[in-house]
Parts: structure tokens; sequence; C-alpha cells
């Protein structure tokens, strides 16, 4: 019992760190990100102002940072994308229907899950098929991905053509207030500045997001603003961090490591009440979300994962 205690002991008190030494990585980067901006053409534009300061920093934190968030949270975005969750678990077989169709995919960034739309994550035996877990994937006609920040572009033009997916997954340059005509939260005159295309309301499969509502802004606007473009029984993936609501001191907890959170680590809130923002966004048939069961009281980035249908 005691070793129990003990290891359970260690295990909190690593928990409660692990913000912390998540911000030190962020940290250990300004050197470098100094050097390569001090070795630039033009130093002083990008130390005299702070959002490009940010850029080059976040940009050498993420390349480092990007590919091992991605690893950790493969083994529950790929079934979730399967149709494998229920409840926030991840289950043996489908539970409901999987990723198909026209897709939405939220903050593509530099495409770091963009394989995950490949048709080899299609059954055996159906198109180009390679899986061999159960799964209730559907074809992927087309992918919209939503990246307004251009300096993400070339790396995922390239991940799109690594994945095999040109002429199905299209980079779109705007964000989320620009993506139809029906925008209510952009102006008149402010509409289809940015982009050629146009989405229509109620005309998309599946929207995807994972790891981004948190840094989005406007989320209330901006979630209803995709729930429109959501056809009826149109399934809205979702894996996220969510605020800490275990407890009174793990709510102020987190409250205290937000202080330094947004300002290291990108923008990114970690107190945002996503699941409830999705819930009110409109009206749906069925809502499958939970917290997945290996997060334990003392995490300070508790998730949601699961599948909201309209």
């Amino acid at each position: 019992m005691t070793t129990f205690l003990s290891s359970r002991t260690q295990e909190a008190i690593l928990g409660l760190l692990n913000p912390w030494w998540f911000l030190s990585v962020s940290l250990s980067f300004l050197p470098q990100t100094f050097r390569q901006i001090l070795s630039s053409p033009s130093p002083l534009r990008i130390l005299l102002s702070p959002s490009r300061f940010q850029d080059a920093w976040f940009g050498n934190f993420w390349t480092f940072a990007g590919p091992r968030v991605r690893d950790g949270a493969s083994e529950r975005v790929l079934p979730l994308l399967d149709g494998r969750t229920s409840g926030g678990k991840v289950t043996d077989t489908p539970t409901g229907m999987g990723v198909g169709g026209t897709v939405i995919e939220i903050g593509a960034g530099s495409g770091l899950w963009v394989g995950l739309f490949s048709d080899r994550h299609l059954p055996l035996g159906e198109g180009e098929g390679k899986s061999e877990t159960a799964t209730a994937r559907k074809i992927i006609t087309h992918v919209y991905g939503v990246e307004p920040n251009t300096a993400h572009h070339p790396a995922l033009r390239k991940a799109v053509a690594d994945a095999g997916l040109e002429g199905v997954y299209e980079i779109v340059p705007v964000g989320i207030e620009d993506l139809s005509l029906s925008s209510f939260s952009a102006g008149v005159n402010e509409r289809k500045k940015k982009w050629d295309g146009n989405i229509e309301p109620e005309s998309v499969d599946c929207i995807v997001s994972i790891l981004c509502l948190c840094s989005i802004p406007d989320p209330e606007t901006h979630i209803r603003e995709l729930y429109g473009l959501l056809r009826p029984g149109g399934r809205w993936f979702v894996y996220e961090h969510v605020r800490a609501e275990f407890s009174w001191y793990m709510t102020a907890y987190q409250r205290f490591i937000n202080v330094f959170w947004p300002r290291m680590i990108g923008g990114c809130q970690l107190c945002r009440p996503t699941g409830t923002t999705l819930r009110e966004a409109g009206s749906w048939s069925n809502i499958d979300i939970g917290h997945p069961a290996a997060e334990q009281w003392w995490s300070s980035l508790p998730h949601i994962l699961g599948v909201f249908t309209k």
C-alpha cells in the first residue's frame, strides 16, 4: 500500500509540474530564436515587432513540440476519426460513423494531422484502404484545411503532397469568419476579400478540430459559424483541452498557469469551456463526448474527446 501511495503521489506531483516543464521548453528556444533574428537581413524589424518576434519564437518551438504532441495524441485522434469512441473512451469497434465526405479541418497549421485524411485509413478492400483496425470511415471527397497563417502554408502543402491528397485537400488561407458568404460575423464589405472560394451553409459532412479551439479568436461566434456550415446529420469530431472542473483548487491552479501560458505557448488559452460552447452552438441530435479515462484529477490540461452530431 505504501509503495502504491508513493507511486501515486509521485505521479500527481509530476502531473502538476508538467505544464511548467512545457513552458520551460518553450523558453529554451529563445536563444536559438535570437540567433536566427540577428542573422536575418532585417533583425530590427523583427525585434521591434512583438508579433513578428513571437511568430519566430513559436515557429521554432512548435516545429519541435508539434510532432511530439501529435505522437502523444494519435492514440485518441485516430480512433476518434474511425468512429471508435464512446463517452470519451476509445473502443475496439465502431460506435458510430467515422469521418468521410466533405470535411473542414480547423487550424491545419503545418499539416501535423493531414495524413489522417488519407485513403489508407479506410477499411481493407475499400478504395486504397490499408487499415486492419475496425473503422467506420468513408471516402473523403474534399477537405478544406483552414489556416490563415500563410507562414505555415509551405509545410502544409508538403504534408498534403506526402499524404497523396493533392486535388482533395484545399488550403483555405482565411479565418473562420471568411469561409462563407453567409457569415454573420463579417460585415458585407469585409466578405470575400481574402479567398475566392465559398462554403455553402449546411454543405459540410464533417468538421474536425484537434487541439485548436483553444486559440481561435471569439470562440463562441466562430463555433456558431462552423455549426451553420455543417449539414443536418453532419458530425463534429472533437479532441480539445478544456477548463479544469474536477475541483475548485484545480480550477484555480489552471487559472494561475494561464497567466503565463498564452504568452509562452502562442496564444493558447487553458481555461476555455469549449465543451459548453460547442453544446450551445445550436441544436444537436446526439452528443457523445467525455474525458479520456486515463486523465486524473491533477491534470491541468483535461481534454474532451468525442462527436457532436447535428
